[in-house]
């Protein structure tokens, strides 16, 4: 195996214009040396995000980039809000720099008023925290990148993935949901659990993502170009049109631990555009399908919409192709908001893209949803995708073609050098082997959705046919009338209510319009490429 046969070439990015794969002059499009945590659920996350925070000195460097901020959420208990911490870090020198989407409305179900306010409480204290609406029309800055680029360059690190410094997202494995929820369909309850993922990165990858900071700092389009009326708001409230310069600072490129990542992005083609994506960045979607083409035995998926069209063929052709392949998805039982306007257009896109994938294979598919102990339903925000226990990805995307194309996303696809020998050690059978990490994460997520012993998961057939078994016990106990102990795990087998009548018609609409947009470029659009 070469990593060039997971990872993306230069040329395949598709993005001539960035200079992501140029700047270290190896001819690469990823990075070695570097050390990987996944992070499970967001308390984790947000305990270790603290612990990195707290080593900042000042003159040191913190980027991020959020779709949603809440000031005043908990790290780690009173005392602890983002805001403050942030704010803490910019009054004792630390160059505290970020740009968060200037989001919809909240009468919309947005976060408009929260990102202000996040902005306001950092900036306050000296830090640059801007609202950024540089998107395209019906699209969103959806990235959740944190850097830090420090003088001691061992305290170097960088999180991505899933989780934004907002209200609802501090879970644990317990998933009693946050203290400071959100609102969601009330049939998650008044506390909605929250399942998510973050990945932890040290070494030479910072270097890509503080680049993929920066580019988005300094495109010279006004941070309120789109929408006039905002333009006069914010010169009342003395808010800048533009980010002050931030020099570029190379993180130290010392080698830190045994994985390979790739950093991939979605940039949409919009007017005017982005200047180091003209024509949009499909990186994303390009190292989807073609690790997709590289599947054999098992592909695992954890999504929060699974809408895509684009994936779902790739899926199904990959079914076809391999008669061995199990697939698993993991989702949330109903969309964030399911109502009887907002739930159709949310349900039509996954409805026919597990129609597809179940004619494709219809004893090797598996769908589940989460459910807590408690009874409420889990909602699954995570984006993670292992493919033969060998390629891990974990970041902002969904896999729908608003992710794909339409927003700003950023991800990081990981290969492990070191190889797992638990059989089957090599489970593609193309001589890769099975790699630690990628099936360390699968195995500690499994056994969280399911409490089934790790050793009875290690096989990919094996584990597909346990988890079966699980999530049919809970099902029968449910269909029961819940008599007896509540067997273990979490699982449900996923079963979306469908979308018929006049109401499929509209939602299709409503779907391609506004929930699910394409943000290619026309002439991609026409010729049906990525």
């Amino acid at each position: 195996m070469t990593l060039d046969d997971w990872f993306l070439r230069p040329d395949e990015r598709g993005n001539r214009r960035t200079d992501i794969d140029r700047r270290s002059g190896d001819g690469r499009a990823y990075t070695e040396g570097n050390a990987v945590d996944v992070l499970v659920d967001g308390a984790t996350y947000f305990r270790c995000l603290l612990e990195s925070l707290r080593r900042l000195e000042p003159g040191d460097r913190l980027m991020f980039t959020d779709w949603r901020g809440d000031a005043d959420e908990r790290l780690d208990g009173p005392g602890t809000e983002i805001g403050r911490v942030l704010a803490s870090l910019a009054a004792r020198g630390v160059d505290v720099r970020a740009l968060v989407w200037r989001s919809h409305s909240d009468r919309a179900h947005f976060s408009e008023k929260e990102n202000r306010d996040f902005g306001e409480c950092v900036n306050e204290a000296g830090g640059e925290v801007l609202l950024d609406e540089r998107v395209r029309r019906a699209g969103s800055h959806h990235q959740k990148l944190v850097v830090m680029q420090c003088e001691a360059g061992d305290a170097e690190v960088a999180f991505v993935g899933g989780i934004d410094l907002s209200h609802g997202r501090h879970d644990d494995e317990s998933h009693l949901g946050d203290e400071q929820p959100v609102e969601l369909d009330p049939r998650y309850g008044p506390r909605p659990p929250w399942h998510d993922a973050q990945l932890q990165v040290r070494g030479p990858a910072l270097a890509d993502l503080a680049h993929t900071f920066h580019e988005r700092w300094d495109d010279p389009t006004p941070l309120d170009h789109r929408v006039p009326w905002r333009v006069v708001l914010r010169r009342i409230a003395r808010e800048p049109r533009h980010p002050r310069p931030l020099p570029e600072r190379e993180p130290a490129r010392t080698a830190r631990g045994n994985h390979a990542v790739q950093v991939l992005r979605t940039y949409p083609a919009k007017r005017p555009p982005f200047p180091f994506a003209p024509d949009g960045e499909r990186s994303v979607a390009r190292a989807y399908l073609k690790a997709l083409r590289r599947a054999r035995a098992l592909v695992y998926v954890e999504d929060q919409y699974l809408w895509s069209a684009d994936a779902a063929r790739a899926l199904a052709a990959a079914l076809r192709r391999s008669p061995g392949l199990r697939v698993v998805v993991v989702v949330p039982r109903y969309p964030d908001r399911d109502g009887r306007f907002s739930g159709p257009p949310y349900r039509i896109g996954q409805q026919r893209a597990l129609r597809e994938l179940t004619a494709a294979g219809p004893d090797r598919v598996a769908v589940y949803d989460l459910e807590a102990e408690s009874g409420w339903p889990i909602y699954v925000h995570a984006k993670v995708c292992i493919v033969d226990d060998v390629w891990l990805v974990v970041g902002s995307d969904n896999l729908n073609r608003r992710s794909w194309t339409n927003d700003s996303e950023v991800s990081c696809a990981v290969v492990d050098d070191m190889r797992d020998e638990r059989e089957p050690r090599d489970p593609g059978g193309l001589g890769d082997g099975a790699r630690r990490l990628a099936r360390e994460t699968r195995l500690r997520l499994w056994h969280e959705h399911s409490g089934i012993d790790v050793a009875d998961l290690v096989d990919p057939v094996a584990g597909f046919e346990a988890l079966a078994r699980a999530a049919a016990a809970l099902e029968d106990w449910h269909a029961g009338g819940r008599r007896g102990p509540r067997p273990p795990g979490r699982l449900r087998p996923h079963r979306p209510e469908p979308v018929k009548g006049l109401a499929a018609v509209w939602a299709r609409l409503v779907y391609g319009v506004l929930v699910d947009p394409d943000g290619r470029p026309r002439s991609l659009r026409r010729a049906g490429r990525l």
